[in-house]
């Protein structure tokens, strides 16, 4: 038997519901708990590429995932007046038979997520947290907001940047920064020529556009926002059309249908990266909770599966949980790192109006990067 069969995680977004299913297919006993009192899904669509579409076939979702979204080959560079520089082709990581990306709805994830972990037999309570950890060398005794207690083998924290886990286990010395930049996102009905991920390169601004569905596409636009300034939320069709104000082309035409600021999706660019292990004892953290990135890379949700993969292909061993856990850290670390610091440069770098040729060729290493196994 392995040494861990109870596992309690804590947050049920990507990482969270991603693990839960990853370690009931290992045949362990797992419960989730969501602060949400009801699931609530934040933001728009995601860019899903080659590594991830790979880690939902290790994790037994794929064909559910696949479904949901809109499956494409290619990423396509354009200039701002929407003329095509460059087509990057995309990679097959999960196999031949496998696209190498995939744009999916936030919702439509989180849908596949939750109810495969369901279905699997993941015990899975809403509007309840951690109050307080205690561990010896046999588990972890946790008390929940509701008053509450149980004993696990291991604690996951898998509760997103201003993780409350990690507070609990490493202490108040990490904690998010602003970046100095922000997004702006709307959907809108998928035009036929966007069957590719399309990113138009601008001189204060860069777009993109994304497909989700045969029928729905999203537009994204970063831009600088000096100070991280509260952003009215009856203004917000106007500050994105201010934002995309350089394009031409289709970003230019549909920068005109941006009137009903409910249907613009804002937020700042906060990151954080844990530099000493994200462990201590029986309580591990994954995702966002030690490495959440910028969305410059595509790449924030895709290490978050990526750590679930590992975990649970790690706990089903039967191996002391010091040494399972110190080997999750050397698979990710360096992998997570790399996401992180390569998407704050190209952050950095749109701000200071550097070459579209130093954006390409961190694309180009991420994409190589990311299709090596993990």
């Amino acid at each position: 038997m392995a040494r861990v069969n109870k596992v309690l995680i804590v947050g049920g977004g990507i990482g969270g519901l991603s693990l839960a299913s990853g370690l009931r297919n290992r045949g362990l006993e797992v419960e989730l708990v969501e602060v949400k009192k009801e699931w609530t899904v934040y933001g728009v669509g995601i860019i899903q590429q080659c590594n991830v579409i790979r880690a939902m076939a290790q994790l037994g979702l794929v064909d559910r995932f696949l479904d949901a979204g809109f499956a494409y080959e290619n990423v396509g560079l354009y200039s701002a007046e929407g003329e095509l520089q460059r087509m990057l082709p995309g990679v097959r990581a999960a196999g031949p038979e496998y696209p190498a990306n995939l744009g999916i709805s936030r919702l439509a994830l989180h849908k596949v997520l939750s109810s495969t972990a369901v279905e699997r037999g993941a015990s899975i309570r809403l509007g309840v947290t951690v109050e307080h950890l205690e561990q010896d060398a046999d588990g972890v005794d946790v008390t929940f907001t509701d008053g509450t207690r149980g004993r696990y083998d291991l604690v996951v924290g898998a509760d997103g940047l201003f993780s409350k886990v990690r507070t609990l286990v490493l202490g108040k010395e990490w904690k998010p920064r602003f970046t100095g930049q922000a997004v702006f996102r709307h959907n809108f009905p998928r035009a036929p020529e966007i069957d590719h991920l399309a990113t138009f390169y601008g001189k204060n601004h860069n777009a993109g556009l994304c497909p989700l569905s045969k029928d729905l596409m999203y537009l994204f636009v970063t831009s600088a926002e000096p100070g991280n300034p509260w952003m009215p939320e009856d203004r917000l069709a106007d500050l994105m059309r201010d934002r995309l104000k350089e394009f031409g082309g289709i970003v230019g035409r549909l920068r005109e249908q941006i009137t009903d600021p409910k249907q613009v999706v804002y937020k700042p660019m906060e990151v954080i990266f844990v530099s000493e292990p994200w462990y201590r004892g029986r309580v591990v953290l994954i995702g966002d909770a030690v490495h959440a990135t910028t969305p410059h890379l595509g790449q924030g949700a895709g290490m978050a599966v990526e750590d679930a993969v590992v975990l649970s292909e790690l706990l089903a061993e039967d191996a002391p949980v010091e040494a399972l856990l110190s080997r999750f850290m050397r698979r990710r670390y360096e992998r997570c790192e790399f996401i992180v610091e390569n998407s704050l440069q190209i952050g950095d770098w749109e701000m200071q109006g550097a070459s579209h040729a130093d954006r390409t060729g961190v694309v180009k290493k991420m994409m190589e990067v990311t299709a090596q196994p993990i």
